[in-house]
């Protein structure tokens, strides 16, 4: 077995949690029960490594082996990466038998067609999803299989999950192969980004259901209270006050949990107003500004402001739209003169 190999495959077992290194060892397959039964898997994740290569070396392990590993393990930990979602269009309406055997000869072919130096692995999940893990190389190097790429493809939709490689020029070429291999005509890429491949896949695939916001909160009354009861009237109010924010959140987020989104970005257009007599703007054209959100779980923090006191209720469609608009990609109108704008990924 080669050094490189070997080596490959220590680093991927030190990643995995000791406690289910032999779970996920059993799920590739490459080592029978035998050998697994002769590792102690009580002991320290480097001396499981070292005992996991040398039976590969007894088995002949090659680069292959390696990968279809680097792909079990990203398979089951895919939030150790940044996922992007990427869309494709057809130019009819027609619908056509996927092939796999096709579709893998399609992609590799395009693929080595513009980079020589490049390996390429599929394995077909139980999600009914096609993973797919790209190693580049230069025309001068040998595919460096520290800086991979990763592609979720689901055959049956036009949406693909895409992991970029440190390597960002090469991302044109896969979408390309991607296009090809599919039968599509384009591809484009949507507003979300996020360490959750779940959370995304719940987005696109419409399996999270956000209320839209059909409440519009009304002003408050002004009543004359005698002062003896004004105590009992504003515990009164901020109960119903409360009450009414959880209804309100409600309606706009739903009662279940969000999907777990870490990025967001607008860009704005609105036109400037003021007193022409100031002449702040020669010309008339529209002010024109970027708002980025970043959180561990965006749509959670979003959903916890009105009841936390630190917002109003309900929140602007600007912020509570951002699943919907990002999967049906539909332009917002706000009011005050704000002109569609786009919402784009970081």
């Amino acid at each position: 077995m080669d050094e490189t190999v070997a080596e490959y495959i220590r680093r991927t077992v030190v990643k995995i949690p000791r406690g289910e290194i032999k779970t996920v060892l059993q799920k590739w397959g490459f080592l029978s029960e035998t050998q697994l039964q002769t590792i102690n898997f009580n002991q320290i994740k480097e001396n499981i490594s070292q005992d996991v290569v040398q039976l590969c070396e007894e088995n002949s392990a090659d680069i292959k082996q390696a990968a279809v590993l680097d792909i079990i393990y990203n398979h089951i930990y895919p939030n150790k990466r940044v996922w992007s979602v990427y869309q494709m269009n057809k130019t009819g309406e027609e619908t056509e038998f996927f092939d796999l055997t096709d579709f893998k000869k399609k992609f590799k072919r395009r693929l080595r067609s513009a980079l020589k130096n490049v390996t390429i692995n599929f394995r077909e999940c139980e999600d009914n999803a096609i993973w797919i893990r790209i190693a580049w190389g230069t025309p001068y190097t040998k595919p460096n299989q520290y800086k991979t790429s990763y592609v979720v493809y689901h055959s049956q939709t036009p949406y693909v999950f895409i992991s970029a490689s440190v390597l960002k020029s090469n991302l044109p070429l896969l979408c390309q192969a991607l296009v090809v291999a599919s039968n599509y005509h384009d591809i484009r890429e949507m507003e979300l980004r996020s360490h959750s491949l779940n959370s995304l896949k719940d987005i696109v695939f419409k399996r999270y259901s956000q209320n839209f916001q059909t409440y519009y909160p009304r002003p408050l009354q002004e009543r004359n209270v005698a002062p003896e009861s004004a105590d009992l009237r504003i515990i009164q109010e901020n109960r119903n006050e409360k009450e009414r924010i959880q209804r309100v959140n409600w309606e706009v987020f739903g009662d279940g949990p969000q999907p777990k989104l870490e990025f967001a970005q607008y860009k704005l257009e609105t036109m400037f107003k003021s007193d022409p007599k100031m002449k702040v703007l020669d010309k008339k054209e529209p002010f024109r500004c970027l708002v980025k959100f970043s959180s561990p779980h965006l749509l959670e923090s979003l959903k916890s402001l009105a009841p936390a006191g630190m917002a109003d209720a309900p929140l602007s469609p600007l912020l509570t739209c951002i699943p919907q608009k990002a999967r049906n990609y539909f332009k917002i109108r706000e009011k005050k003169g704000l002109f569609p704008g786009s919402f784009v990924s970081p």
